[in-house]
């Protein structure tokens, strides 16, 4: 089957965030509590809604706006250390000029995507962008899918969703569209998705011709 939209997670799938958002999450942690889990005990928030990630760890409710304001701080003095993955900026290129129509659907907030696209020229590509202020249910919800599909006027067997986790696939497969895991991001590649791409260029071949 072939595709007219192929829609991408951000962290883990377009670019290489997680030494950025990890090292950012521990030194907040450290700043609030004087301790913090070591990096591989948060790898759980990789993929996740900032809010969700501190519920995680039992935060309190009324503290969270502000530890999510401070995470997103240091990420800010840790942007160099973030890159779009080897081969995804010729991708873009290269479906955006045989026709694909491109989305996002990410867990990050408008003003927390803002921050990690900054260095890069990848938002023009484009057009759709659906964050987690834009639904109240969250991936592995298939609300943040089904949104994309309803302002882009797209239909789900017209979509394919690229994604790096459990909860990308899981949103995926309840919102009716095929999925692609991206292995080139992610931890674990035992994740059931309908394709399994090595690389970005993997993905070229399934859009629809135009």
């Amino acid at each position: 089957m072939k595709y007219t939209h192929i829609v991408f997670d951000v962290d883990g799938t377009l670019l290489d965030t997680a030494q950025c958002i990890l090292e950012a999450l521990k030194e907040t942690l450290e700043t609030v509590s004087g301790h913090a889990p070591e990096i591989d005990e948060l790898r759980f928030a990789l993929g996740l809604t900032s809010e969700n990630v501190l519920r995680r760890l039992s935060v309190k409710e009324e503290l969270i706006p502000s530890i999510i304001e401070m995470w997103v701080k240091k990420e800010e003095d840790c942007l160099n250390l973030i890159r779009p993955f080897p081969g995804i900026e010729e991708l873009i290129s290269n479906l955006k000029q045989a026709g694909a129509k491109l989305g996002i659907v990410t867990s990050r907030t408008h003003s927390e995507l803002e921050l990690v696209f900054r260095p890069f020229s990848l938002k023009n590509f484009f057009p759709v962008i659906i964050c987690a202020d834009d639904s109240p249910e969250h991936k592995p919800s298939p609300a943040p899918l089904l949104k994309y599909m309803e302002k882009a006027g797209a239909k789900p067997s017209e979509v394919l969703y690229v994604g790096d986790s459990a909860q990308d696939m899981e949103c995926a497969k309840r919102a009716g569209t095929d999925s692609a895991l991206a292995v080139w991001g992610t931890l674990d590649r035992k994740i059931e998705a309908t394709y399994y791409p090595e690389h970005p260029s993997g993905l070229a071949p399934l859009i629809q011709p135009v």
